[in-house]
């Protein structure tokens, strides 16, 4: 059985809008931005990679693998494609006001494919998080952009990662 994915987004995730001054991050300059990136992500996420398997689900897209994989000392993974996406019959119907903030949604779980996954994002839903804690296939770990990627995060993706098929009897209340 393939282990579930892991899907990883760069901004407000691994790097952060303030860390605290003790978090240990490195200044890099990308494309003309700052960008603050910690060795101790990338621990973590080696870590991670024993139990799932990692994407990149970032608009940095390829150039995740190109830029963040080598500086936190990750290989070139895998990633979602979101420039360009258009919407496909089955997708999932977004509320007008989380236009914005799901926009990722329909392109990871056409991604997904039906695998189980775990999502770690600054801007998820909170309707998506809710309806995925009724679900055993899917995890959604909303993280605070402003510190980005703690501990706790890792250590409740590998507590109880996601796995096939939802809970029986509600999976209709969470289909999406």
């Amino acid at each position: 059985m393939p282990k579930p994915l892991l899907f990883l987004d760069v901004d407000g995730v691994l790097n952060p809008v303030c860390p605290a001054p003790e978090a240990d991050f490195d200044t890099h300059t990308l494309f003309g931005y700052t960008v603050l990136l910690s060795a101790r992500h990338g621990v973590w996420l080696h870590e991670l990679a024993g139990t799932y398997e990692l994407v990149w689900a970032t608009t940095w897209e390829e150039h995740a693998s190109t830029h963040i994989s080598p500086a936190i000392g990750l290989p070139e993974l895998p990633h979602v494609r979101f420039t360009g996406y258009v919407p496909q019959p089955g997708d999932p119907r977004v509320p007008l006001m989380e236009l914005l903030s799901a926009r990722k949604w329909a392109p990871l779980l056409r991604y997904a494919a039906g695998r189980p996954f775990a999502w770690v994002d600054d801007v998820i839903p909170p309707r998506l998080v809710r309806n995925s804690l009724w679900r055993r296939d899917r995890l959604l770990l909303t993280v605070d952009p402003g510190q980005g990627l703690e501990r706790h995060h890792v250590d409740r993706l590998l507590s109880r990662p996601p796995r096939p098929g939802a809970v029986p009897g509600l999976s209709r209340w969470a289909a999406s």
